[in-house]
């Protein structure tokens, strides 16, 4: 009996030890915390809704059905604006279709019947180099690789290299062929090599117009020659262009203004004159035909800004030329890339739950760059994303939030919000500790 009365006071008094040491914990971390929180302003601190607007706009309470009917009346006069300034511009070209496209964010600077299916001509040979391109990438053959001309090869007309049936070149020459003079047999030639036939590769075509989401293509042949239901757009050469471009190896055939094969016994001469004339031009495909009329995709670079400009359906060669050479001049003079940073109002230390410290710093990912038409930088709105609060442990550079970048209601990119440091979950050990150090600590 004497021995279980030791017992029970014994937990009795080690139960009230636990409960002096909780009690000095709970205290002792909230004085600790406070040491943390001095080091912010109180009118720094994130405690607003989980979206923070810019500190130019006011502050807004959700107004349910008033705000969303509000947002949609915004957002339908946003379109007709949108509209409106499209139609401000309006640059004279005579062709059926036209379209001024920046690669890297496919965004459309300029368009004229765009969608329009329209004969390609031999820009049908963007899709035909694409293939070329990722056949070295992925080493189905390379530069020197020999290639062999079949009859099928030689028989075709329109630009040509004069091919012989069994003559052999190797992929570069071919390249240079295509890609400088517009050479047909020397496509087909490079055709056959990838995929056995003209027919396979055809296929492999369009199989990668749909990868590609082209909506309004069709191939028949890999050449661009005429031929019943191988249409093509303005748009789709534009994203067949932006798709081509990304491979660097083109520039080096496509900047080319003079070259020659077979010794120079056969003289190569760009049939895309603005290599030679337009300043930044780094490309990339003509085509003529007889229902087609003249065609051109151009591609240039300036000042870190990459265009590419179609026109379809041109009168006279001079027509593709001016036409793309006013697109061109169009998106250098009026676009450009411009950097935006995080707004550092936006980047407020966030309450945490069951950690070390109440608070944890955040940042910025990194600068933004964005397509913008000139002058408008100073538009652009910041809205945050953030929680109210977090839960420890967190560890720096855990993504915790975004900041919104809008343009005139329309969002034109986001930057992700980090955590800036390391935050610990509190536990037993780390709480003893502290609370040791605090007491031993004068």
């Amino acid at each position: 009996m004497k021995k279980l009365l030791t017992c029970v006071l014994s937990l009795c008094l080690i139960l009230n030890f636990i409960l002096n040491i909780s009690h000095l914990f709970a205290v002792k971390t909230k004085a600790l915390s406070k040491n943390y929180l001095s080091e912010y302003k109180s009118s720094d601190i994130l405690v607003s809704p989980t979206v923070t607007q810019n500190q130019k706009e006011t502050d807004k309470k959700d107004n349910g059905k008033n705000e969303k009917a509000e947002k949609t009346g915004k957002a339908e006069k946003n379109e007709e604006n949108d509209k409106a300034i499209q139609n401000e511009t309006k640059l004279n070209i005579n062709a059926k279709s036209v379209i001024l496209l920046e690669p890297n964010t496919s965004t459309v600077l300029y368009e004229k019947n765009s969608d329009e299916q329209l004969a390609p001509a031999s820009i049908t040979k963007i899709m035909s180099l694409i293939l070329f391109m990722e056949a070295i990438d992925n080493g189905y053959f390379n530069l020197s690789t020999k290639i062999t001309a079949s009859e099928h090869a030689c028989s075709m007309g329109g630009s040509q290299i004069w091919l012989e049936p069994n003559e052999t070149m190797t992929v570069d020459e071919l390249l240079r062929a295509t890609v400088i003079a517009s050479a047909n047999d020397a496509t087909v030639a490079l055709a056959e090599a990838v995929s056995g036939s003209e027919e396979g590769f055809v296929t492999k075509m369009n199989e990668k117009a749909k990868a590609l989401g082209l909506k309004n293509t069709c191939f028949k042949n890999a050449s661009g020659l005429d031929a019943e239901g191988h249409y093509s757009s303005a748009r789709d050469v534009a994203l067949m262009s932006a798709e081509l471009i990304k491979h660097p190896l083109i520039k080096k055939y496509s900047t080319v203004w003079m070259d020659a094969l077979r010794d120079g016994k056969s003289e190569l001469v760009n049939t895309n004159k603005l290599v030679r004339y337009y300043d930044g031009c780094t490309g990339l495909k003509t085509g003529t035909t007889g229902t087609a009329g003249h065609c051109l995709s151009a591609t240039a670079e300036r000042n870190g800004l990459s265009l590419v400009a179609v026109v379809m359906g041109g009168t006279t060669s001079k027509d593709r030329f001016s036409g793309a050479s006013k697109m061109l001049d169009y998106g250098f003079a009026n676009y450009s890339f411009i950097k935006v940073d995080a707004n550092s109002s936006l980047l407020k230390p966030i309450k945490t739950e069951n950690g070390l410290k109440n608070y944890t710093a955040v940042k910025a990912e990194c600068s933004k760059s964005i397509l913008l038409k000139k002058g408008e930088k100073a538009d652009i709105a910041q809205t945050a994303e953030l929680p109210n609060t977090l839960t420890a442990p967190i560890k720096k550079d855990d993504t915790i939030g975004k900041i919104h970048l809008t343009l005139k209601d329309k969002e034109i990119g986001v930057i992700l919000v980090k955590a800036a440091e390391d935050v610990e979950k509190v536990n037993f050990l780390i709480s003893f500790m502290l609370i040791f150090k605090s007491i031993i600590t004068p």
